[in-house]
């Protein structure tokens, strides 16, 4: 009965994640290609759109952080009823502005979902061990939403009828994440024990400070991998449709999210931390190979560290203060949103150069790395 009753906070609150950030926010990224070949879209509108959604995405945290009187969990009612009917109006025929301001108040919403999700898991109902099961929703939402519009193109659908079989999936799986965590909130309260890891036997752990500023270099990071993608393979795989290997990328990063949470546990969130970023930095700088099998490789190790980052990161934030306090993921939230608007604003610039992402990946992968090293410095301090 208990472990019952776990399931369905865990499982509704995943759903949120599912919505509002594999359906709500990266389904564009598998979508931009085919917006592009049917002229919905341009490459440089569709680059103004991505921004947009990142821009929102960062409103959407720092508004999060003034949100602390309002339930979490009817925050999370807003993200998945807000995302269903922005991915329904994708589906109109709307003017190349009008699609960037949708996608500007979908990062909004998609904000919204991952702060409250995790707020409303971690914290109201206490049920820390959930956090992989929740984070792993992004990448369930990413493969789910990615074979939908690889089906929707085999069906020689347009892409505004994708985006009406994208709400229609997400409105179903809205309806089951409210009436769950609906139900889950008329269970009192049962506290996990927290198991002692590496940390609480003298470790000195990451403060409050460096732990937001690891993040952020981490949004900076991984974000040009998954805003572009789909598109570098398209460049190189011409008779595989490159829907499919950005589905990889959200398949990579379902299980990552129950490896990094082991490794948590095992090792800290220093050590654990820094092993996830080093991961991370070789899946983007590998498309620097141009070859099918680098960005194979690159979704598999991308996908399979970036939601691995948050899994790590953010029940260490919640733990880094000394009292629980919502905005503390709204503040991670935030910086991780700067550092996704900066990613593709470099890349623009580079590329408007270059014709070419390889410096801007390398750039990327460097940003990692120091993430790494930040992550390490106290405990090479201490081991001197």
């Amino acid at each position: 009965m208990h472990r019952q009753s776990n399931a369905t906070p865990t499982i509704g609150a995943a759903l949120v994640l599912i919505i509002g950030m594999g359906f709500g926010r990266f389904a564009f990224t598998g979508l931009y290609p085919l917006m592009i070949s049917d002229h919905v879209i341009s490459v440089q509108g569709g680059s103004y759109a991505a921004s947009a959604n990142y821009a929102g995405y960062l409103i959407g945290a720092i508004m999060s952080a003034f949100l602390p009187g309002v339930p979490s969990r009817q925050i999370c009612n807003v993200a998945v009823l807000s995302t269903v009917a922005l991915l329904g109006v994708l589906a109109l025929p709307l003017p190349e502005w009008g699609i960037i301001t949708v996608r500007g108040l979908a990062g909004v919403s998609s904000a919204f979902a991952m702060v409250a999700a995790s707020h409303w898991l971690i914290h109201d109902r206490q049920h820390h061990h959930g956090a992989p099961t929740l984070y792993a929703g992004v990448g369930i939402g990413i493969l789910v939403s990615a074979e939908m519009i690889a089906l929707g193109h085999l069906a020689s659908f347009p892409s505004t009828t994708i985006w009406l079989l994208l709400a229609s999936g997400a409105g179903v799986l809205a309806v089951v994440a409210i009436v769950m965590q609906r139900r889950a909130d008329k269970v009192p309260v049962r506290a996990e024990a927290v198991a002692a890891g590496p940390e609480s036997s003298g470790a000195r752990p990451l403060g409050p400070a460096m732990l937001i500023a690891i993040y952020g270099l981490a949004g900076f990071g991984y974000i040009i991998t998954a805003t572009y993608l789909p598109l570098l393979v398209g460049q190189v795989l011409k008779s595989t449709d490159p829907v499919h290997i950005w589905a990889v990328f959200g398949l990579g990063a379902v299980p990552s999210c129950f490896f990094w949470h082991a490794m948590h546990q095992r090792f800290g969130t220093r050590v654990s931390l820094a092993a996830n970023l080093i991961v991370q930095a070789v899946g983007v700088v590998l498309p620097l190979l141009h070859t099918p099998v680098a960005y194979i490789l690159s979704a598999l190790l991308v996908g399979g560290t970036f939601m691995g980052t948050a899994t790590i990161a953010l029940p260490a934030g919640r733990k880094a203060a000394a009292a629980v306090k919502f905005n503390r993921l709204a503040v991670m939230t935030t910086f991780y949103g700067i550092g996704q608007i900066v990613g593709p604003l470099v890349a623009d610039m580079v590329y408007s150069r270059s014709q070419s992402f390889d410096v801007s990946l390398a750039i990327a992968g460097a940003a990692l790395l120091g993430g790494a090293v930040l992550s390490l410095a106290g405990r090479v301090q201490e081991a001197g």
